[in-house]
């Protein structure tokens, strides 16, 4: 089990290091989202790269990163679906936790293992983009008889479902023995670093 996480940790994390982080530093700096959002499909298998996307909210309001992974990987990267990778058997990893509106995207092209390197929380905080927290809040909370403080500590949303289980590296990390823990600990912190540093030079 450690050796098979310690083996995903390694591949997700260069895959945002080497990969996304490269192609949302140079691409679509019209606006500062379009430089920090990205998106990949791999195939559970191989752990093997099959489409990358980033952001570029520039063109369209829809056009998160997540959005634009699935077209590619849909309709650019296997048009054929007879050659296509089955979605069930492929992980979606996002730099950032997907929105409510990615989550429905993931959840109706049937990719069943998400990740993620930020938090909503962490979106909110260190990049001062709350969006995703305040529609989650704003459409889908409901509240009932419960109080505001109750409504407050809920989940933002059901990260393990029918559809799909929703992860983050640092959740991943922390599923290993205490003696790994720290060494991906520091790793997934530098990556995260990269992309603090990138959000100020574009600020």
């Amino acid at each position: 089990m450690t050796t098979d996480t310690t083996l995903l940790l390694d591949v997700l994390l260069k895959t945002v290091k080497e990969t996304l982080f490269p192609l949302t530093s140079t691409s679509g700096l019209e606006s500062r989202e379009a430089s920090i959002f990205g998106s990949a499909i791999l195939s559970c298998s191989r752990l093997e790269l099959l489409t990358v996307a980033t952001n570029e909210d520039h063109v369209s309001p829809l056009s998160h990163g997540e959005i634009n992974c699935i077209q590619r990987f849909y309709t650019v990267n296997f048009p054929d679906s007879t050659s296509r990778p089955d979605s069930r058997e492929c992980i979606f990893l996002s730099t950032h936790e997907p929105c409510s509106m990615c989550l429905s995207a993931i959840a109706w092209s049937g990719f069943r293992k998400v990740y993620f390197l930020f938090t909503y929380d962490e979106t909110r905080d260190v990049f001062r983009i709350p969006e995703d927290i305040d529609i989650i809040k704003e459409v889908f909370q409901v509240k009932g008889t419960e109080t505001d403080e109750q409504v407050k500590e809920r989940d933002y949303y059901n990260r393990e479902n029918k559809f799909f289980r929703s992860q983050s590296l640092k959740s991943l990390a922390e599923s290993l023995c205490i003696e790994d823990r720290g060494t991906w600990m520091r790793q997934i912190e530098e990556v995260k670093e990269l992309y603090t540093g990138l959000d100020k030079s574009h600020v």
